[in-house]
């Protein structure tokens, strides 16, 4: 059985983070982190075929797709503010264990920075 996407926003630092979201809520939690210069829509052929098995959460970065476009001048688009905004999001969902799905883009804005390091404690598989 297929779930339908939603779409929805949660905010995270002050950002409204936009995020696709698909599955039994009470399925294992598949976390997808998109590449560069993507957004979650790129996962939308996995959630037609993953979403009957899996919750399957896919957020869009700042400065990408739906979420919020912060001013330079005032946001570090780094990938260790990415990690933290990235750990800061699971934590505002209550993803307390999931699975790292990444790529291109997403390897590093789960591996990079000591901040990152705590919310790979909480992935149960990359």
């Amino acid at each position: 059985m297929n779930y339908p996407t939603t779409y929805r926003t949660v905010q995270v630092d002050g950002l409204s983070i936009f995020y696709r979201e698909a599955g039994p809520e009470n399925a294992p939690a598949l976390l997808l982190l998109h590449g560069l210069p993507s957004s979650s829509r790129m996962f939308e052929p996995l959630f037609a075929r993953l979403s009957g098995s899996y919750r399957l959460i896919a957020p869009d970065y700042p400065g990408f797709g739906h979420s919020d476009w912060p001013d330079p001048e005032k946001f570090a688009y780094t990938f260790d503010h990415y990690a933290e905004i990235m750990n800061h999001f699971t934590k505002a969902l209550g993803l307390s264990r999931y699975t790292l799905y990444m790529q291109d883009y997403g390897g590093p804005v789960k591996s990079h920075g000591r901040r990152a390091a705590k919310a790979l404690r909480r992935a149960a598989r990359l």
